[in-house]
C-alpha cells in the first residue's frame, strides 16, 4: 500500500509541474519546494536540537500559535521548524519570528520524509489540527520520535472510520497522543482503538484571548470612526474576510440605510481590480487604504481595507461585525477574533462545519442569515437596539473566556 501511495504522489508531483503554467499558486507550491533542503542545511546546525511545527496552511498556524511560543519558551535551545503545505499559509507567514526556520514541507515521499529528518532530526513534533502524511508519519515511528496531533478533529466521514480506511488508520500509530477539541472527536478515535487522547479543546481561543492583551490602537480608524462634527465615535460594522455574496448583500444595506453608521470593509480578495470595483458600487463617500494619504478619513462613510494584517486590531473599533465566507464552501472565516472583543456577530448561513460559529448561534451571539431580507434585519436590530448588541457582544466575549486554557492542558504532557 505504502508503494502504491507514494507512486501515486511521484505522478501528482509531475502533474502539477505541468499545472504551475495555468496557475500562480501552483507555481508557488512547486517552486516553493525546490530549494528547502538547501534551506535546512545552510540554517540549521548538525549539532543543534530541534522542534518541528506542521500547519496545513493559515488557519492551522494561527491555531497553533500559542502552543509554538509556549514550547518555544520551555525549549529555549531548541531550535524551532515550521513548515507550511498550502502557499496561502507560507506566503503570509514566511517572515513570522516564531520560528527559527519556515519552509514548505517536501511532498509525502519515501525519499522527502527520510531526507527532511535527516536533516531537521526533531525531538519533538506538532502536526496542527489535520494533515496525515503516512510517509512521515511512518518515518517518524520509526526513529521513535515523539509526535503530537494538537488541536485535532476528527469527524465520521473520514477514513480513518471507514471499511477501508485500514491504511491511515495505520498512520495513526506513529503518534504518542491526541489532543483533540471536543468530545465527540475524542469518542471517534476511541472508537478505533485509541486510548491515548486528551480533549484539551482549541488553542486558536488562547491565541484570541492574547490579542485583548496587545495594543490595537490604530489612530486612522480611530479617526474615521468618528462623526465629522462633533468628534464622537460613530456606530460601526466591520466587515472581515468578505467574498462577492456577502459583499452583494451587504452593498445593498450600505447603500439603502438611512442609518448613521461608518462601515470598515476588508475584503478576503484585495487584487486591484477587484476593489475598484467593489467601491464602484458603493453609493456612499468611500476610501480606500492605499488612498487615505491627505484625506481627512472623518468625512468618510466607507472605508475599503485593500491590505492585510491589520483586520484583527480593525475588530477593536466595531459595535457590529460582519464575517464572510459564510455563502460559500466551506464556510465562514475566523469568528473568533471579534468575539473576544465582545462584539454581536453576523454570517452567513454555512457555518457548521465550524464548532465555535455553531456553538455561538446556538447561543445566540452570532446571527445567521440567509438572504438580503434577514441581512437587513438583522443589521437594523443590532444598529437600532444598544441593548441587544451588548447582551450579545456579552455572550460572545464570555464564550471565548471559558472556552481558553488549550495550551496549558497541552503543554502540562510534554517534556
Amino acid at each position: 500500500m505504502f508503494f502504491l501511495y507514494t507512486l501515486f504522489v511521484e505522478i501528482v508531483q509531475q502533474l502539477l509541474k505541468i499545472v504551475t503554467f495555468f496557475s500562480p499558486k501552483m507555481k508557488l507550491f512547486i517552486n516553493g519546494r525546490k530549494d528547502v533542503f538547501k534551506t535546512l542545511e545552510t540554517k540549521l546546525n548538525k549539532e543543534g536540537k530541534t522542534i518541528w511545527f506542521h500547519a496545513a496552511s493559515l488557519g492551522e498556524y494561527e491555531q497553533g500559535l500559542p502552543v509554538i511560543e509556549k514550547v518555544k519558551a520551555k525549549f529555549p535551545s531548541h531550535k524551532i521548524i515550521l513548515t507550511f503545505f498550502s502557499p496561502s499559509g507560507y506566503e503570509v507567514r514566511k517572515n513570522n519570528t516564531v520560528a527559527d526556520v519556515t519552509i514548505y514541507l517536501p511532498l509525502d515521499t519515501k525519499t522527502n520524509a527520510k531526507r527532511f529528518l535527516d536533516l531537521v532530526k526533531p525531538e519533538m513534533v506538532f502536526f496542527i489540527k489535520y494533515e496525515y502524511w503516512p510517509n512521515y508519519l511512518n518515518e517518524l515511528k520509526k526513529r521513535n520520535i515523539k509526535t503530537f496531533l494538537i488541536s485535532g478533529i476528527f469527524r465520521k466521514d473520514q477514513a480513518f472510520f471507514k471499511w477501508y480506511g485500514g491504511f491511515y488508520r495505520n498512520a495513526l500509530k506513529s503518534f504518542n497522543h491526541f489532543f483533540v477539541q471536543n468530545d465527540a472527536s475524542k469518542t471517534l478515535i476511541q472508537s478505533i482503538g485509541f486510548t491515548n487522547v486528551t480533549t484539551s479543546g482549541d488553542s486558536r481561543f488562547d491565541r484570541v484571548v492574547a490579542i485583548l492583551e496587545k495594543d490595537n490602537t490604530l489612530d486612522f480608524i480611530d479617526t474615521f470612526c468618528k462623526n465629522p462634527l462633533h468628534e464622537f465615535k460613530m456606530t460601526t460594522i466591520v466587515v472581515g474576510s468578505s467574498w462577492p455574496k456577502d459583499e452583494e448583500l451587504l452593498l445593498n444595506y450600505i447603500n439603502r440605510t438611512s442609518h448613521r453608521l461608518k462601515f470598515i470593509i476588508a475584503p478576503h480578495n484585495i487584487k486591484p481590480e477587484q476593489i475598484a470595483n467593489l467601491k464602484s458600487e458603493i453609493a456612499k463617500k468611500t476610501v480606500l487604504f492605499s488612498e487615505m494619504e491627505g484625506k481627512n478619513l472623518s468625512d468618510y462613510d466607507v472605508f475599503i481595507i485593500d491590505t492585510i494584517g491589520i483586520l484583527t486590531k480593525i475588530y477593536s473599533y466595531a459595535d457590529i461585525a460582519y464575517v464572510g465566507g459564510g455563502f460559500g464552501n466551506p464556510g465562514v472565516h475566523n469568528i473568533l477574533e471579534p468575539a473576544t472583543f465582545g462584539i454581536p456577530i453576523v454570517i452567513g448561513p454555512n457555518y457548521t462545519h465550524f464548532a465555535e460559529a455553531t456553538a455561538l448561534v446556538h447561543q445566540e451571539g452570532c446571527i445567521s442569515v440567509r438572504d438580503q431580507k434577514e441581512m437587513n434585519q438583522a443589521l437594523d436590530l443590532l444598529v437600532q437596539n444598544p441593548d441587544e448588541r451588548h447582551e450579545k457582544g456579552h455572550i460572545c466575549s464570555t464564550f471565548v473566556q471559558m472556552n481558553k486554557g488549550a495550551t496549558d492542558k497541552i503543554l502540562k504532557h510534554i517534556s
